[in-house]
């Protein structure tokens, strides 16, 4: 038994293991720290091993139960056909990038990616995969970078630092007509803010660590393939995954060469911290939202800054589109001030704002771009994604927005 559809989001989530068979009457699915899983007749594990059994777990690498209670939860989420979990949010993307292209391959990504992802770019590039990052607010520049080698195209919802939303319907009915995988980085928005099947893509990844965890005290990572990408096309799935419907290609492959041969296993007791804090997404999501949008509008009339990056407000590049994809605008802000000299100063005189890597946890984050997250990156590179020296990242949190506004006050009073 599972949660009707027509149940809302909240509704669908909460009640998911319960209805789904939870041992004993329980209200959450158990952690299953079993490594090996037994059967009374060999066939059976055959059976399990050639994918030609419906469920069933042989090694704790590629799944547990408690696993798959999560991955039918992020699948119900996204409204996709299936789901896999990973260790991290970059384990994920790196099962998408090496399970799935080939040495003479050509991906094309946008530029506005997230520190790690944009490394790993770079890293495919030494591996012999043709990389090519465009301005993907803008779909022209992802159909002019289109080649015949083309596999795949790679954006984010809403780009960690600056905040740019790609051309996501655009480039969608683009990949569409020219056959090519659409990846949607999902991670800041969510499946309650954004559901990236809307717009065509065929996978969508998404780091639970973030926003569907929420708390901080567990890593994960997640890819729905959300059907809408036709597997018997893509040349780059091996021979014995080509078997039976080939909706289930990709994520056989993912599940194979990204858990069985890479090893990137997402652990149960994660998994069941993560389906726990999923429990209360929409409403974390609904309050940072409110909250972050309280206090964009109130850095953007300081004297102080120089400029605030948040979708939803009207000064933002890509505002009309967050507002037509976006149900609010995310826990994601970013700010320049207009004396870059100030950057170090006023993050360390901020009370409330933890200074801190991460994302998306229940207290206020903050951290100055330049300096940690993309310093290895160089100013050049920088420049191209339109990060400033003196950009300050924050991950806005659960705490009253009057507490937060006060700490902001007192901290930029000697900038004025």
């Amino acid at each position: 038994m599972t949660t009707p559809h027509n149940h809302r989001f909240t509704t669908q989530i909460v009640h998911a293991d319960r209805l789904g068979g939870a041992e004993q009457g329980a209200i959450h699915k158990p952690v299953h720290t079993s490594v090996q899983y037994g059967y009374d007749q060999v066939e059976d594990l055959i059976a399990v091993f050639q994918g030609t059994a419906k469920g069933g777990f042989n090694y704790a690498r590629q799944g547990t139960p408690t696993t798959a209670a999560l991955e039918g939860k992020l699948t119900q989420m996204e409204q996709g056909q299936g789901t896999i979990v990973f260790s991290t949010g970059m384990a994920g993307i790196c099962a998408v990038f090496l399970t799935l292209l080939k040495a003479g391959d050509h991906l094309v990504a946008s530029q506005f990616v997230f520190g790690n992802t944009n490394s790993v770019l770079g890293t495919l590039a030494d591996l012999g995969v043709e990389v090519t990052t465009v301005d993907a607010t803008d779909a022209a520049q992802v159909a002019a970078a289109l080649r015949p080698n083309t596999r795949m195209v790679f954006v984010e919802t809403i780009a960690n630092p600056g905040t740019q939303i790609p051309d996501l319907e655009g480039i969608g009915t683009l990949c569409q007509e020219r056959g090519v995988l659409y990846v949607v980085d999902n991670t800041v928005a969510s499946p309650y803010l954004f559901r990236a099947a809307t717009v065509g893509a065929g996978l969508v990844v998404n780091s639970l660590t973030k926003s569907i965890g929420g708390h901080g005290d567990a890593l994960g990572g997640s890819v729905t393939d959300t059907g809408r990408f036709d597997w018997s096309v893509y040349p780059n799935i091996y021979d014995p995954y080509r078997k039976g419907d080939p909706k289930g290609w990709g994520l056989q492959q993912l599940r194979k060469k990204g858990l069985r041969d890479m090893g990137g296993t997402l652990s149960s007791q994660a998994a069941h911290q993560l389906a726990v804090g999923a429990e209360t997404l929409a409403l974390r999501m609904d309050r940072t939202s409110a909250t972050a949008l309280v206090l964009a509008q109130w850095l953007e009339q300081h004297p102080a800054i120089a400029r605030v990056l948040y979708p939803m407000l009207p000064s933002h590049p890509q505002h009309e589109r967050a507002r037509k994809h976006l149900k609010a605008g995310s826990w994601l802000l970013s700010f320049e001030l207009r004396d870059p000299a100030q950057c170090l100063a006023v993050c360390n005189r901020l009370r409330l704002p933890i200074k801190a890597t991460g994302l998306a946890d229940t207290r206020t984050l903050i951290i100055p771009v330049a300096h940690t997250i993309f310093w290895e990156a160089g100013p050049a590179v920088r420049a191209t994604m339109g990060i400033a020296e003196s950009m300050i990242r924050l991950s806005v949190g659960l705490e009253e927005v009057e507490d937060l506004l006060a700490d902001f006050e007192q901290a930029l009073a000697d900038c004025s």
